[in-house]
């Protein structure tokens, strides 16, 4: 119960704060995930209809060729990063947008021109090879949380990444054909928030893959098959928005939601997690995309979406105690 009061504690210092109005986006998100209200509740409603008109959802609509729901031109899906389509579907869904014309149209432009494999994944490029776990695992849980979950096109690239997954398991082309941590992490986010009755055999069991690709090594030591030997510095630093780099608290949220909060390689990190506060209940950003249409915040700053990421996985982690 201890750990369980102190989550409280450090929520109850940081909520108001998270619930200003001036960034909705994070009011909206402090409801959501903080605080358990549902959807159709009017301070949620309100406060999700006014992420478009606020920064830095506003900037980066502000950016888009509206009619054609793309930005820079239309065959730039992947890149440049972060100025790309694919990103700002990816960046508006992390806000909690909701599913406004604009977003409705570059999710459109991507489902038309961005699904370059022949199984329906989405690609970086022309090539099949470019269809990356980490890529697919994003665009997906994007659309899943922008009302697309259950279009034909995701619902094809969703079983098709999950067969990819049954025949070559998280093999990546970018770690020359090394099982990728990274691509298990989006993936996992992807179909862990696919709601259950949604999720094929095939799904539950690359669920299970990924999930025994990260606990296969402490999740602090990243001793993961990698193609140059070298751990990066982004495993360790918290950031916002995600990207495809994946780092270690949306690990240890992924494995507390597929059910693996109790494992010891998970509940190694919360101390890890508690010392990068900055105050209490507060932590700061540590890393975020360069080149972005907008900007989500100073680094070494106190980030409200930052601080929203960390009290989400320590309620997934700590409500689910063995002691509670």
């Amino acid at each position: 119960m201890k750990e369980t009061e102190y989550y409280l504690a450090l929520c109850g210092r940081a909520l108001d704060w998270l619930l200003e109005e001036e960034n909705p986006s994070a009011r909206y998100l402090a409801l959501w995930l903080l605080l358990d209200r549902p959807p159709d509740a009017l301070e949620v409603q309100a406060a999700q209809r006014a992420i478009p008109d606020a920064p830095p959802a506003r900037h980066i609509l502000e950016a888009q060729y509206p009619m054609g729901g793309y930005w820079i031109s239309p065959d730039a899906m992947y890149s440049p990063r972060y100025r790309a389509t694919m990103w700002q579907v990816v960046f508006l869904a992390q806000l909690g947008m909701p599913p406004t014309l604009p977003v409705q149209r570059a999710c459109e432009h991507i489902l038309v021109r961005g699904r370059g494999a022949r199984d329906g994944r989405f690609t970086a490029g022309q090539s099949p090879r470019t269809a990356w776990h980490c890529l697919n695992g994003l665009l997906i849980w994007a659309f899943q949380r922008l009302g697309y979950a259950d279009d034909p096109r995701v619902v094809q690239a969703r079983d098709a990444m999950a067969a990819e997954i049954l025949r070559h398991g998280f093999a990546c082309a970018n770690n020359r054909g090394l099982p990728c941590a990274w691509g298990a992490v989006k993936v996992l986010g992807a179909f862990l928030d696919l709601r259950v009755e949604a999720r094929t055999p095939e799904i539950a069991v690359a669920i299970e893959q990924g999930v025994a690709l990260l606990l296969s090594t402490p999740l602090r030591q990243a001793a993961y098959p990698m193609a140059d030997g070298a751990v990066s510095p982004l495993w360790f630093a918290l950031a916002f928005p995600l990207t495809e780099h994946a780092d270690l608290l949306e690990a240890i949220t992924v494995l507390a939601r597929a059910g693996c909060a109790h494992h010891p390689n998970v509940q190694d990190c919360i101390p890890w997690l508690l010392d990068k506060q900055v105050a209490e209940g507060r932590w700061a950003l540590e890393h975020t995309p360069g080149k972005a249409w907008a900007h989500f915040g100073a680094v070494n700053c106190a980030n409200k979406w930052v601080t929203l990421r960390a009290l989400d996985a320590l309620k997934r982690l700590n409500l689910t105690s063995a002691d509670d």
